[in-house]
């Protein structure tokens, strides 16, 4: 029969049981403070000097704790040799970095890692010291292991989307086996479905290294399922190493898992040829909408149009700069100095939304001088207008090689069209869908000009019948001079957005001449519906060629002899016009 203590007794009893319990836990109470209260560097600089190698290897793994940013940038630099040993006047070992330039006897300024505060003698005076008269903080082979699963820790919680997807897509291809459990703790709390599918692939491609072949099948058929195109090459050593150990069922299932790979992947490219089809006739499209106005409706072969798809790409390199630092030139020794607003982050974005009326605006007025200095004498003269405007556009491209240089000229993407959207492999880039709504978006804006504005009823009539037009009081030389404006900004616009898919040079126009020229013939000279059409199909064939024969040259030469022959069977192209002025 068991004795019954004194109450006493009993209450001493559980003051020990809960003294014992804390005693348990103040070494890891100690440790989160010693982590929460020290900054990164205090930790490192105790590390390079400890002589424990446990000791060191448990300061490096507590910093998973502490600022990421910080710890990442110092394991680098320790990794990298920059931090050395020095001891000071009184014995102690401190962990020091080198400070600025040597000097003459090639010794540097030393700062104490652990506070970033210069080491100094007993006089005050700031320690140099060479590297010769140093200690390398030295990392061995397991302490770098250490601090590679620290810095994979941090990147795989990391707050940024892309560097925490781009940390697991790096783990999954690693297929190191002690990184698993360190996903499966991701996974636990990943809130994001499309990291949570990656984290999924990663853990199926290390689990490829498994010993036990029906983990191994079981991965292989995951990763088939899904898909994954990045772990083709691993599947394929999977399948070497079963057939060779005689293990049938593995090695079918990993000949299936190779053929849902392929499909996945046949289905990605088709995907995305269609997607850059479109991306690229809506280039056409943007490029030759304002051809299709000056030379479609007016009947104007103006050879500079190209030299105003340039103007608009100049006025777009001009508001980035004036929207960061300013720009300095100097054309016919003339010194230009205009100064910038030295913006950074968001308001610099939003240069863009200002490039594009600038550009309309910059091109239609260069358009308006062109059409008042040359065009207007030459209506209903084909070859002399050919000839003419052949010749300003020599003369404008002249002027861009004196005033921004022969070389290119570089115009950064805003944020905003700078990334993608990654659905299912297929990759969508901003500036490309961008351009899919701004082609959509300047197409419904010129039919609303054309045909419900008072402007748009004029030009029509003059197209139509340019003597009637006048006979009823339609004054016609501004109606053509507005016309022409107004293709010309159209050509600004395709200038503003080719800014930002390439670099800008006097030559950018002629690159986008031709193509423009054919779009507008192809789907009918004059005929709006018929240029877009016939941007679209011509830029799905340009991408489907080349996807299918695997050369763009090849794919570029084909297109242009189905025109070629598509021409000779329907002259007029694709809807041909039909009014009383041309019967």
């Amino acid at each position: 029969m068991k004795s019954r203590l004194p109450r006493k007794v009993v209450g001493f009893g559980r003051w020990i049981r809960t003294l014992g319990a804390c005693l348990a836990v103040l070494p890891a109470t100690v440790r989160a403070q010693e982590t929460g209260a020290r900054q990164a560097r205090e930790i490192i600089a105790e590390a390079a000097t400890t002589l424990d190698s446990d000791r060191q290897k448990a300061l490096v793994t507590s910093l998973t704790d502490v600022n990421p940013e910080e710890v990442v940038d110092l394991l680098r630099k320790w990794k990298e040799g920059e931090f050395y040993l020095y001891q000071d006047a009184a014995g102690t070992d401190m962990t020091v970095a080198l400070e600025g330039a040597p000097d003459a006897d090639d010794q540097f300024a030393l700062s104490a890692l652990a506070t970033g505060d210069p080491v100094t003698a007993p006089d005050g005076a700031v320690v140099r010291a060479s590297k010769d008269e140093l200690y390398l903080a030295d990392t061995d082979s397991g302490l770098r292991r250490v601090m590679k699963a620290v810095t994979d820790r941090i990147a795989l919680a990391s707050s940024d989307y892309k560097k925490r997807l781009q940390a697991v897509q790096d783990t999954g291809l690693e297929q190191d086996p002690a990184k698993l459990g360190l996903l499966e703790q991701r996974l636990a709390v990943e809130k994001d479905a499309q990291i949570k599918n990656a984290i999924a692939e990663a853990m199926a491609m290390i689990k490829l290294r498994a010993e036990d072949p029906l983990v191994r099948q079981s991965a292989v058929g995951e990763l088939g399922e899904m898909g994954s195109i990045a772990a083709r090459g691993a599947i394929e050593t999977v399948r070497g190493e079963a057939e060779a150990a005689g293990l049938g069922a593995l090695v079918e299932a990993c000949d299936k898992a190779q053929r849902q790979i392929e499909s996945h992947i046949a289905r990605v490219n088709a995907v995305g040829t269609v997607f850059r089809g479109l991306s690229k006739g809506s280039i056409l499209l943007i490029a030759a909408i304002g051809l299709a106005i000056t030379f479609g409706l007016m009947g104007v072969i103006n050879m500079a149009h190209g030299e105003l798809i340039v103007v608009g790409a100049y006025t777009t390199y001009l508001v980035q700069n004036i929207f960061a630092g300013g720009i300095r030139r100097s054309p016919f020794g003339i010194e230009i100095n205009i100064p910038g607003m030295n913006l950074s982050g968001t308001a610099w974005d939003m240069y863009f939304l200002v490039a594009i009326p600038a550009s309309f605006l910059t091109a239609a007025g260069v358009g308006l001088l062109l059409e008042r200095g040359v065009i207007r004498f030459l209506y209903k003269r084909p070859l002399e207008s050919l000839l003419a405007t052949w010749g300003v556009s020599m003369v404008i491209q002249q002027l861009f090689r004196l005033v921004f240089g022969a070389n290119n000229v570089q115009v950064e993407s805003p944020a905003f069209l700078s990334g993608n959207w990654t659905v299912n492999d297929v990759v969508f880039g901003w500036n490309r869908v961008f351009v899919i709504a701004f082609a959509v978006l300047i197409i419904f804006l010129t039919w609303v000009v054309l045909n419900k504005t008072s402007l748009g009823l004029l030009i029509r009539a003059v197209m139509q019948n340019r003597g009637m037009a006048a006979c009823m009081g339609v004054r016609t030389e501004r109606v053509n001079m507005l016309t022409f404006a107004f293709g010309s900004g159209l050509a600004g616009l395709a200038g503003a957005f080719l800014s930002q898919i390439g670099n800008v040079g006097p030559g950018l126009g002629q690159d986008y001449i031709v193509d423009s020229f054919m779009t507008v013939v192809v789907g009918g000279v004059g005929n709006i519906m018929g240029t877009v059409i016939s941007a679209l199909g011509i830029g799905m064939a340009d991408q489907s060629l080349q996807q299918i024969l695997g050369n763009p040259v090849l794919g570029k030469i084909l297109v242009l002899g189905v025109i070629i022959l598509f021409l000779q069977w329907k002259p007029s192209g694709l809807f041909a016009t039909r009014s009383r002025s041309l019967d």
